[in-house]
């Protein structure tokens, strides 16, 4: 129905920076939030940054002054920017969208990205 597709990820080293990118796609749908979750082997699983469509943001304490979450609500696309990258931010970003279809503006629902891999070497 609605899918999504990150980009972005790779390797960098410490104290530098990438911008990951998350398109929506796959039908008329309307986009509530989307944002960005973290995971790693030995931790758990983290909300990184969250954004409604009305612009309002959240950050997990751990990127708070490094990490801007923004979107593009002509294009779906919601977008992490990392900056001051240390080894502890390696892992598997996965963004998702909290929307409806046009068709059942009743129901909405979570939909996930694959997931693309941060590495940040020391």
């Amino acid at each position: 129905q609605v899918q999504l597709v990150e980009s972005g990820g790779g390797l960098v080293q410490a104290g530098g920076s990438l911008r990951l990118s998350c398109a929506a796609s796959g039908g008329t749908f309307s986009i509530r939030a989307m944002g960005w979750y973290r995971q790693s082997p030995g931790k758990q699983r983290e909300l990184v940054a969250h954004i409604s469509s009305g612009g309002s943001t959240n950050y997990a304490d751990s990127v708070k002054g490094r990490f801007t979450i923004s979107m593009d609500n002509r294009k779906n696309t919601v977008f992490l920017q990392m900056n001051s990258l240390n080894p502890e931010d390696t892992a598997v970003y996965s963004c998702y969208a909290d929307a409806y279809l046009v068709t059942t503006p009743w129901s909405d629902f979570r939909s996930w990205g694959q997931g693309t891999q941060v590495t940040v070497s020391s």
